[in-house]
C-alpha cells in the first residue's frame, strides 16, 4: 500500500560504525564534548547511579552508570567504606569490561557504602555520590519509595526526572480513583499526581480536580527539562478547579462541569507547566485544540472520541526539547507543538488533519493509544510517529499509510541490516491485508504484512540470537516471525505486553504485569524468571507496571511496580553480572524520550533509536551536551 505524504527527504544519514559481535567496550564513534553546539541534544548531566543490593552471605551486586558523553576507554575503580577509615578500593586493575561488581566480602553488621571513581588517562575523577547499604540490610532485589496514598487511590503510572537539579532521578506518581475508559459511563474522582524522591521524601501533590475526569486516555503528563535548567517540569491538561503543588487553585474552584454521565462536555480546557521541584504552576494558557460544543465534530458527542489525549516530547528543532499535546485519533487529529522557555509558553505549530491543508485529510483515523518520537529521516530533527501516520518536525504530515488505528506499535532499528529505523505496528479491524506490519519509518513503505483481525497487542524485541534483528508477533500471530517476516516458529510467547532488559546477555526479556519471563528459543516456551514481590499490575487487561526505564545502575532497565495494598513503589533492579557495557540509555535520545511518553494512553515498552539485541554494533555515540549538577 503506497504511503501519501510529502516526499521523502533525500537519503538517510548514517553512522559509520564497526560490526563486534558480543562486544564489551565501545568503539569511538565520535564522541561528543558534552558542551552545547549545533546539531548536539540537551540531556540531564546524571550522577553516576550506584546502586548496592544485598544478595545474603556477605554479597552484595554493585552497579553505575556510564555516561553517553564518556570517552570510549574509561574505566573506573569501586571503593567500599564502612565508617571511621580510608575508603577500600575493590578491584585489582580498573574495571573496563562492565559497570557492576560483586563484593563478597560486606561484613553486613556494619553500615557499607559504596562509590566510584572513573579513571581516564591513568587518573581517578573525584568520587560519585554513593549509596550506602545499612547495617543489616534486608536481602531484597528493590528499593522501596513509601507513598502517601490518599483514601480510595490507587497508585498509577509513573513518569521520572530529574525535579531538583541533583543528577538523580525523581518519581512523578499518578494516583487513580474510579477511573473510567472513555466509553463507560459513570463518575470518577479527582486525578491526583504525586512527587517523591527515590528515598522516600515526598515533595508535592497536584489535585487535577473534578473537571479532569480519571481515565488511562484523560491525563497525559509530560516531565521534561523542558527550558534547559536542569531541573524537569511536569505539563499536563488542567481545568478550573485544578489545585497545584503550593494550595494555588487554578480559574473558577467551585465550577462543575460534570453531566449526569459522568462526562465533561463543555467548560474551559487548559494546558499548565508546573515546577518540577515544587509542584507550583508556572504557566497556563488554553488548551489546544479545544473540543469545540459537544466535540460531536470529533465523531460522537458523548465525550468518547473528542477526549481521547496523547502527548510526547520531541526535540523538533534537533536541539532542544518542545511538548507536543494531541487529541483525536479515531478521526480528526490535531497536535500543538509548544516550547517552554525562559518562563514562557509559545505555540510553535498546529497540525490539525481537518482544517482544511491539502493533504491533511488523509491523516484522519490514523492514530494509536499510543506515540513514539524519533528522528526517522535522518535530519537531526524529531518526527511524531502518530500511528500508521508520522509527522514532520515543522508539523507538516510526512508521510500517512492509511493503515488505520491500532493498539500497540514499536519504533526502532528492528532490522539492523536495513537502513534507519522501522515501525512495526498493528491494526484494528483492517479493511486491508496488513493487520500487522513493518515498515520503512522514513517513507511509510511497507516491507512485509500478515492478515490478521483486530489484534490486541503486538511487540518487537530480540529474543531468539539465531535470527539477527527484533523479532515480531501478536496475540494472534500463528506463531513468531523474524524481522524479514519469515515465520521462525509456530509457538510463541505467551505474552507480547512490554519487554525488559534484565539478566546478563542482550537479548530482551517479557515483562507482562509484574512478572518477568525468557522465551526458551531452543523449545520454543516461555519461563518465568521472577515476579515482584507482593506487587501489583495497572489498567486491568493492559497489566503494565507503573513503570520500566533504566533509571540507575547500568544500562539495564528497572522496574518500577505499587505493592497489593498501595503503601509504597518498590523499584526492583536486576542483580545479574553481565560484560556488555553500554553508557546508559537515557542518554539515547530515542529511548529517553520513550520513558517520557511511557505512561500515555495504552502504556508501551522503551525502545531505543539503535538495535540493541544479539550480534549488535556498538551503538552510536549520542550527539548531546548535559544540562545539570550531575556528575
Amino acid at each position: 500500500m503506497a504511503a501519501t505524504g510529502k516526499k521523502h527527504k533525500a537519503g538517510i544519514i548514517l553512522l559509520a560504525i564497526f560490526f563486534v559481535a558480543g562486544f564489551s567496550v565501545q568503539k569511538n564513534i565520535g564522541a561528543e564534548t558534552g558542551k552545547p553546539g549545533p546539531g548536539l541534544r540537551q540531556m540531564e548531566k546524571l550522577t553516576r547511579g550506584v546502586i548496592a543490593i544485598n544478595q545474603g552471605q556477605g554479597r552484595v551486586y554493585v552497579g553505575w552508570r556510564m555516561f553517553g558523553t564518556d570517552p570510549d576507554d574509561i574505566a573506573f575503580n569501586l571503593y567500599r567504606s564502612t565508617g571511621g577509615g580510608e575508603a577500600a578500593k575493590l578491584n585489582e586493575k580498573p574495571i573496563t569490561q562492565s559497570t557492576n561488581f560483586v563484593d563478597e566480602k560486606i561484613d553486613p553488621s556494619k553500615p557499607n557504602s559504596y562509590f566510584v571513581r572513573a579513571v581516564m588517562n591513568g587518573k581517578e575523577s573525584e568520587a560519585s555520590a554513593p549509596f550506602t547499604l545499612q547495617a543489616n540490610a534486608p536481602i531484597q532485589q528493590y528499593v522501596k519509595i513509601p507513598l502517601q496514598t490518599p483514601d480510595g487511590y490507587t497508585p498509577n503510572d509513573v513518569s521520572v526526572g530529574d525535579l531538583d537539579g541533583d543528577g538523580d532521578y525523581e518519581i512523578v506518581l499518578h494516583q487513580a480513583s474510579r477511573g473510567r475508559d472513555n466509553s463507560q459511563r459513570g463518575m470518577t474522582r479527582e486525578p491526583i499526581l504525586e512527587a517523591y524522591k527515590l528515598d522516600g521524601t515526598f515533595m508535592w501533590r497536584i489535585n487535577l480536580g473534578g473537571n479532569i475526569r480519571e481515565g488511562a486516555h484523560y491525563t497525559q503528563f509530560m516531565v521534561y527539562d523542558l527550558d534547559g535548567d536542569g531541573k524537569a517540569e511536569m505539563a499536563c491538561k488542567t481545568a478550573d478547579g485544578t489545585v497545584d503543588g503550593k494550595g494555588n487553585v487554578i480559574g473558577d474552584p467551585n465550577a462543575n462541569y460534570v453531566n449526569r454521565n459522568g462526562f465533561i462536555l463543555e467548560g474551559p480546557e487548559f494546558l499548565t507547566i508546573f515546577d518540577g521541584q515544587t509542584g507550583a504552576a508556572l504557566v497556563t494558557t488554553d488548551y489546544i485544540p479545544p473540543r469545540g460544543g459537544d466535540g460531536s465534530g470529533w465523531g460522537d458527542g458523548n465525550g468518547n472520541r473528542v477526549d481521547r489525549f496523547l502527548a510526547c516530547i520531541a526535540y523538533l528543532d534537533g536541539e532542544r526539547p518542545s511538548l507536543v499535546m494531541c487529541r483525536g485519533y479515531y478521526t480528526r487529529a490535531v497536535l500543538a507543538a509548544w516550547n517552554f522557555r525562559s518562563g514562557r509558553l509559545t505555540r510553535v505549530w498546529t497540525f490539525d488533519s481537518d482544517d482544511g491543508t491539502e493533504g491533511n485529510r488523509a491523516f484522519r483515523g490514523q492514530g494509536n493509544h499510543g506515540i513514539a518520537v524519533a528522528d526517522v529521516d535522518g535530519d537531526g530533527k524529531d518526527e511524531i510517529i502518530y500511528g500508521a501516520c508520522v509527522i514532520d518536525h515543522d508539523g507538516t504530515g510526512l508521510y500517512s499509510t492509511g493503515l488505520g488505528h491500532g493498539d500497540a506499535q514499536h519504533t526502532s532499528d528492528i532490522d539492523p541490516d536495513r537502513p534507519g529505523l522501522e515501525i512495526f505496528s498493528i491494526h484494528e479491524n483492517p479493511r486491508h491485508p496488513n493487520g500487522a506490519e513493518l515498515r520503512e519509518a522514513a517513507t511509510g513503505e511497507i516491507l512485509w504484512g500478515l492478515q490478521l483481525r483486530d489484534p490486541g497487542r503486538g511487540l518487537a524485541i530480540d529474543i531468539d540470537p539465531r535470527h539477527r534483528g527484533y523479532e515480531c508477533w501478536a496475540n494472534n500471530t500463528d506463531g513468531l516471525y523474524n524481522c524479514k517476516g519469515e515465520k521462525i516458529s509456530d509457538s510463541k510467547p505467551r505474552s507480547c505486553n512490554m519487554g525488559i532488559w534484565w539478566d546478563g546477555d542482550l537479548l530482551r526479556e517479557l515483562l507482562n504485569g509484574v512478572t518477568v519471563s525468557k522465551w526458551d528459543y531452543a523449545v520454543g516456551t516461555t519461563n518465568e524468571i521472577g515476579s515482584a514481590l507482593n506487587c501489583a499490575s495497572n489498567n486491568s487487561s493492559k497489566s503494565n507496571p507503573c513503570l520500566h526505564a533504566d533509571i540507575f545502575g547500568d544500562w539495564r532497565e528497572e522496574l518500577i511496580c505499587r505493592t497489593a495494598d498501595n503503601t509504597e513503589l518498590r523499584v526492583f533492579t536486576t542483580i545479574t553480572p553481565t560484560e556488555h557495557r553500554l553508557y546508559t540509555l537515557m542518554h539515547d535520545p530515542v529511548y529517553r524520550l520513550s520513558v517520557a511518553w511511557q505512561n500515555v494512553a495504552y502504556n508501551q515498552p522503551t525502545q531505543p533509536g539503535f538495535y540493541l539485541g544479539e550480534g549488535m554494533s556498538s551503538p552510536p555515540r549520542p550527539k548531546i551536551y548535559l544540562v545539570g549538577k550531575g556528575g
